[in-house]
C-alpha cells in the first residue's frame, strides 16, 4: 500500500480526495448535528402535547365507561396513555409505571416496518433496561410552558430516559388524573444504511474521476520523463505536442525549446570548429611550405613533425566534435553479435583479445558509435595492457561491457585526467603509440551519449574499463557460455532476425 502511495499520483489523488469527502462530511454532521437534533425535539415535543390536549378534551368529553377504549384508540407506537384516581407525586415512580406501560403491546397494530427494510430499534419496545427506569434523584414534576400548555386543566412534566422521554399528567375535571408517556430512542441516527450507501457511491464516484484526472496529468508527465531521457541520450525526438491544460502545455513548450537549443547550440559548435579547422590548414600548409627553405636537416625534420601533429591534432578534434553531433538513427540490435564483432576483428589484426560469450541481449543504441567506444577501450587495452578480457554483464538497473587487461595499469590520480581530450600519460607520449589522446575522451561522450558512463578500475594486475549503460528496453535470452577469438561476422539488427 505505501509502495503505491509512494509512486502512484492517481492513488495520492484518490487518497486525498476521500480524505477530504470524509473531513467535509465529518464537519458538515458536527456542524448541523447539534441543531438538527433540537428541531427535532422540539417538533416531537410539540406533537406531544398537541397530541395531549386533543385527547384530554376527548376525555372530558366522552362517557367514563368509553375513557379506555378511546385512549387504547389514541395510543402510538412511542405513546401510552392510561388513568389514575390518584395524583402522581414522585417521578421516578412514574416512571417505571411508564415504562411498563410503553412495553404494554397496542391493540390492532400493524408493523410495516420490516416490509420496507427499517429495522425497529429495541429500545423504542422495551423501556425496563437500566438507564431508563434507573433511580434518578434529579428528575422531579415541573409545570409545562404555557406557550405548551394552554388547556385549562392543570398538569405536571417530566423528562425521562436521557430526555429522549416526555412524561405529562393532567388533572381532568372530575378529579382523575389522565397520564401520558412517549419515548423514542436514537432519533434519525446519521450512520443508517442509507447514509452509508450515499458516503459510498460519492466515495466511488470521487475515486473515478480520481482516476481519470490523475491519467490525464500523469500521461503528459510520463511522456515528457521518457522524451528526456531519450534527449539524454541522444537520440533525435519529435517536438511534443504542445496541447492540454496551460501547465501542461507552457511545459511541454519549454521542453522543445530547450531540445531545439541543444541542437542548435551542438550545430554552431561543430560548425565553429570545421570553420577554425579549415582556417588553420592556410597557415599550417604556409609553415610547410617555409620548412622548404631550412637547410638544416635535422631542425627541419622536427619541423615537419611538429606541423604533423598539429594537422593530426586538428583533424581529430575536428573528427570527434562531428562525431558527438552526427544524427545517427537508434535503433535494436544484438549487443553480444555488436561487441563480438569488434574482438573477432582486432584479433584478426593480430591482437590479443579474448571475448567471453553471455547471455544474448536486445538493446537499443546508435551502433556506430557504440561500436568506436568499445574499439577504442579494447584496442588500448591489448596494446598497453597485454592482454584483452571482454565480456558484459547485467546487473539491476546498467547493463555492464567490461573490457580487463594484465598490464601496469593506471595510477588512481590520473584515471579521471585520463578522459580529458588530448591527454596522454608519460608512456604512450609518442605518436606512433599513443595517438592524439582522444580515444578515451570519444568512449566516454558516447557512452555518456547513450545515458551510461565509463569506469576505470584496478583488475589486481591491470585494469579494468566498464562501460555502464542503463537497461531501457533490453530483452534477456539465455545463450550458451563460451569462449570465443575466432570472427563470427558482422552484428545483426534485431529487425532482421526475424
Amino acid at each position: 500500500m505505501i509502495y503505491w502511495w509512494r509512486r502512484s499520483l492517481a492513488a495520492q489523488f484518490i487518497g486525498f480526495t476521500l480524505l477530504a469527502l470524509v473531513v467535509s462530511q465529518a464537519l458538515t454532521f458536527v456542524i448541523s448535528w447539534d441543531e438538527r437534533t433540537k428541531a427535532l425535539h422540539a417538533a416531537m415535543k410539540s406533537e406531544f402535547f398537541s397530541r395531549c390536549a386533543s385527547v384530554t378534551r376527548l376525555m372530558e368529553s366522552v362517557p367514563e365507561p368509553l375513557r379506555n377504549q378511546a385512549l387504547f384508540a389514541s395510543e402510538t407506537s412511542y405513546s401510552r396513555f392510561w388513568l389514575s384516581s390518584e395524583e402522581p407525586t414522585d417521578a421516578n415512580a412514574w416512571r417505571t409505571r411508564a415504562a411498563t406501560e410503553l412495553t404494554r403491546p397496542i391493540e390492532n397494530f400493524i408493523d410495516l416496518a420490516g416490509k420496507y427494510g427499517v429495522r425497529s430499534n429495541p429500545k423504542a419496545n422495551s423501556l425496563m433496561s437500566k438507564e431508563v427506569i434507573a433511580a434518578d434523584a434529579s428528575i422531579r414534576w415541573t409545570t409545562p410552558p404555557p406557550v405548551l400548555w394552554n388547556s385549562p386543566q392543570p398538569a405536571k412534566f417530566v423528562y425521562f430516559g436521557d430526555h429522549n422521554g416526555y412524561g405529562l399528567a393532567i388533572k381532568l375535571g372530575d378529579g382523575v388524573w389522565l397520564n401520558t408517556a412517549f419515548y423514542k430512542p436514537d432519533i434519525d441516527q446519521w450512520w443508517s444504511l442509507k447514509s452509508l450507501t450515499s458516503l459510498m457511491i460519492t466515495a466511488l464516484i470521487l475515486s473515478l474521476i480520481g482516476v481519470f484526472i490523475a491519467s490525464r496529468i500523469a500521461r503528459p508527465l510520463r511522456r515528457l520523463a521518457l522524451s528526456a531521457e531519450a534527449l539524454g541520450r541522444g537520440e533525435n525526438l519529435p517536438p511534443l505536442p504542445e496541447n492540454g491544460p496551460d501547465d501542461i502545455r507552457r511545459t511541454a513548450e519549454a521542453f522543445n525549446k530547450m531540445q531545439e537549443r541543444l541542437h542548435r547550440f551542438v550545430d554552431d559548435r561543430t560548425r565553429m570548429l570545421a570553420a577554425i579547422g579549415h582556417d588553420l590548414r592556410t597557415p599550417l600548409t604556409s609553415l610547410r611550405l617555409r620548412t622548404e627553405f631550412v637547410k638544416d636537416a635535422d631542425i627541419q625534420q622536427k619541423m615537419l613533425s611538429t606541423i604533423d601533429e598539429l594537422q593530426s591534432m586538428t583533424e581529430a578534434a575536428i573528427s570527434f566534435a562531428r562525431g558527438e553531433s552526427t544524427a545517427e538513427e537508434t535503433r535494436a540490435i544484438e549487443l553480444e553479435a555488436l561487441v563480438g564483432s569488434i574482438c573477432d576483428d582486432l584479433a584478426d589484426l593480430g591482437l590479443p583479445v579474448e571475448y567471453i560469450e553471455g547471455p544474448k541481449t536486445t538493446y537499443r543504441c546508435r551502433p556506430d558509435g557504440l561500436r568506436r567506444a568499445v574499439r577504442n577501450l579494447t584496442e588500448n587495452a591489448a596494446r598497453y595492457g597485454g592482454h584483452a578480457k571482454v565480456y558484459i554483464r547485467h546487473s539491476a538497473t546498467t547493463i555492464d561491457i567490461v573490457v580487463e587487461d594484465n598490464g601496469p595499469g593506471i595510477p588512481e590520480s590520473m584515471r579521471e585526467k585520463v578522459f580529458a581530450p588530448f591527454f596522454r600519460l608519460e608512456a604512450s607520449r609518442s605518436r606512433d603509440t599513443g595517438g592524439v589522446g582522444l580515444g578515451l575522451s570519444i568512449a566516454r561522450a558516447i557512452a555518456r551519449q547513450h545515458g551510461g558512463d565509463i569506469q576505470l578500475t584496478p583488475n589486481d594486475p591491470g585494469l579494468k574499463a566498464v562501460i555502464s549503460l542503463p537497461q531501457e528496453g533490453q530483452v534477456q535470452t539465455p545463450a550458451r557460455v563460451s569462449r570465443r577469438k575466432r570472427r563470427s561476422g558482422p552484428f545483426k539488427l534485431a529487425s532482421q532476425e526475424g
